[in-house]
């Protein structure tokens, strides 16, 4: 019985007045946090570039008010898309980071563990949520471009989160762009599917 429920809510109906706002507040936190943790890179980095470098926070910023706004049913398409798809990559680029670290020799500390956790809820959410959402092709082309122009301003121009040791720039670079291309090919198909169905 708790097993059905569990598999009815995450699965098949994460559309409830309680679970919308139990993720908004708990992404609200994170979000709180995030902002704290990455206060000495917003220090030292341009205003102007500043909606490109929190990454992890700002997804869960984004992913908070797409679930208030689903909460009072004013959802906007274009947000809660751009928010499910920013959590699922940060998140996982997140984990594929410091799972690096930990595999070179670091030792794993409460606050990294907290930190891949976190990020594994993230990226798990997001997916809970995208598969039940409809993608227009307009809305595909602007979080194509969000996701690319995120990852130019983060490799190209050297804006990128700080990393847990010197050598991970290329995983970093390379995780970023696999998850941004990956993420563009799941939502294509997602029109090309919602297209059959309409058939």
């Amino acid at each position: 019985m708790g097993n059905n429920w569990l598999k009815h809510l995450l699965w098949e109906a994460p559309y409830q007045n309680w679970f919308l706002v139990t993720l908004a507040v708990i992404n609200l936190l994170g979000s709180i946090y995030g902002y704290y943790w990455y206060r000495e890179q917003l220090a030292s980095t341009p205003l102007i570039w500043w909606p490109f470098t929190p990454d992890s926070p700002l997804a869960t910023t984004f992913f908070a008010l797409a679930m208030i706004l689903a909460f009072y049913r004013r959802e906007s398409g274009l947000l809660r898309l751009v928010a499910a798809t920013a959590v699922i990559k940060y998140g996982l680029w997140a984990m594929v980071i410091i799972s690096d670290y930990w595999l070179a020799g670091a030792r794993v500390t409460v606050v990294e563990a907290g930190l891949w956790l976190s990020h594994l809820a993230m990226m798990v959410e997001g997916f809970l949520f995208l598969r039940h959402w409809p993608v227009a092709p307009w809305q595909l082309a602007l979080v194509v471009l969000w996701l690319g122009l995120n990852d130019f301003v983060d490799y190209g121009l050297g804006l990128h989160p700080y990393l847990f040791s010197p050598g991970q720039e290329s995983l970093a670079g390379a995780t970023a762009a696999g998850l941004s291309l990956a993420l563009s090919f799941y939502l294509a198909r997602a029109i090309n599917w919602s297209r059959g169905q309409e058939k």
